[in-house]
């Protein structure tokens, strides 16, 4: 396998265009270390010198205010430059530098994920997302008629849509929970699902922090509350990897799928799924891969061809990541939450929908204000002040979500609290 000198020195071999080999990014994290010597995560947290030398990892639009970083973040300026180099030393001979050089990078990817994630290199499958991710195991796993999955009316859109078109396909009962916003405890989300829990059940499908208000799950104590009764749990983490830390064990999951181009930072199209190693050979794959690869975690990654750039440059979104350290990380990132969150809550007609507490939420929250469409709330803030947030309409509640970033800075935060302020006590123009 190529090393990563000898990449670099074949890339000025093959005349590639190199838009810079230098990482600057990295660079300015090693200039932070002594900056952050000897000082807790939640010292740093407020500390925006700090903050602001990793924004300038970044190349962004400083005319908008990017609060929208659930759906898909940018990556800093390394991972970009790293992606551009594959992309560009792949079409010098596809057939010979991506398939036969870049492709089998992919094994080292594989294992620094699996050590970043705290399981076994063979129990981790790269995928393109978490959707892709998670798929495969709502898909693969063998089920028969009349067999009940249970999961919430918060779970994610495009996961319900598989399970209700397995409900049509082989005739499966999903079967759906509910529970406030913010609830009265993670003890209380646990007690909900067991009780739902009937003869019938085989899956348990849950969210290990939802996308619509940023509640974190007990998956430790649902994932045992399953495994002792012979169910599946399955986990997606599509919001939760990189955002705030935590490893394998600390879940004892099975099965756990997630995207790394939210909170990772890495490029766009990525993510992995984590399979416990005794239960590959039971799923089935998405795309038809050989009965010789059916323990294998490798089948889950037949899709064709593909891009080797996109995931080889993940390497560099998990050192970006590491350099930056997840304590600190998940630190910011509940700084920036309650800086706005805990000025508008004061406010009549708000209602944060988001626990403070650090084990229920972190960086992806999100507030409804009585009596305001946020459709409008949302589009207003883009048309006059540039500000991007999310619009939530679930059957049960209307609220913005509102994602920052680690290149998010406080005075972008205290100016969006502005904004909704000034809405609050004006109203909408019309």
């Amino acid at each position: 396998m190529l090393t990563r000198r000898h990449f670099v020195e074949s890339l000025f071999a093959a005349g590639a265009a190199i838009p810079s080999l230098k990482n600057d990014g990295l660079d300015r994290l090693r200039r932070l270390g002594p900056r952050a010597d000897g000082r807790t995560p939640a010292a740093l947290a407020d500390d925006e010198d700090f903050w602001r030398e990793v924004q300038q990892a970044f190349t962004l639009d400083h005319t908008i205010i990017n609060l929208n970083n659930g759906g898909v973040s940018p990556s800093p300026r390394i991972v970009q430059e790293a992606m551009r180099r594959y992309l560009d030393y792949s079409n010098t001979a596809p057939a010979y530098t991506m398939w036969q050089i870049l492709e089998p990078e992919i094994e080292s990817v594989r294992r620094r994920l699996a050590a970043s994630f705290g399981c076994d290199a063979e129990e981790m499958a790269i995928t393109r997302n978490a959707s892709e991710a998670i798929e495969v195991v709502q898909l693969g796993l063998p089920l028969e008629r009349g067999d009940e999955v249970l999961t919430t009316t918060q779970d994610y859109p495009r996961m319900l849509t598989t399970w209700r078109q397995r409900e049509r396909r082989d005739g499966i009962v999903l079967r759906e929970i509910s529970f406030p916003v913010p609830p009265p405890s993670q003890d209380d989300l646990a007690q909900r699902i067991e009780r739902a829990i009937t003869p019938k059940t085989k899956v348990i499908h849950v969210c290990h922090i939802t996308n619509l208000t940023g509640q974190i799950f007990p998956i430790r104590k649902i994932a045992q509350l399953g495994r002792a009764r012979g169910i599946e749990v399955i986990v997606d983490g599509a919001h939760a990897y990189a955002h705030f830390p935590f490893t394998r064990d600390d879940l004892d999951c099975d099965y756990y799928g997630t995207s790394l181009h939210k909170w990772l930072l890495a490029p766009h199209g990525t993510g992995f799924l984590y399979v416990r190693k005794a239960k590959i050979e039971k799923i089935w794959p998405l795309m038809a891969a050989p009965p010789e690869m059916n323990r294998d975690i490798r089948k889950f990654e037949e899709i064709g061809t593909h891009p080797a750039a996109n995931h080889n440059a993940i390497a560099e979104a998990l050192t970006f990541h590491e350099g930056i350290g997840a304590e600190r990380k998940a630190a910011r990132l509940r700084f920036l939450f309650q800086r706005w969150a805990k000025r508008l809550e004061r406010l009549p007609r708000v209602k944060i929908l988001t626990p403070y507490d650090p084990a229920q939420s972190c960086g992806l929250a999100s507030v409804a204000i009585e009596g305001m469409d946020p459709n409008k709330v949302v589009a207003y803030l883009w048309d006059k002040h540039r500000i991007i947030v999310t619009p939530i309409v679930h059957k049960e509640f209307a609220c913005v979500r509102v994602t920052p970033n680690v290149y998010t800075t406080a005075t972008e935060m205290d100016r969006f609290g502005d904004v909704m302020e000034d809405v609050l006590k004006k109203g909408l123009p019309t």
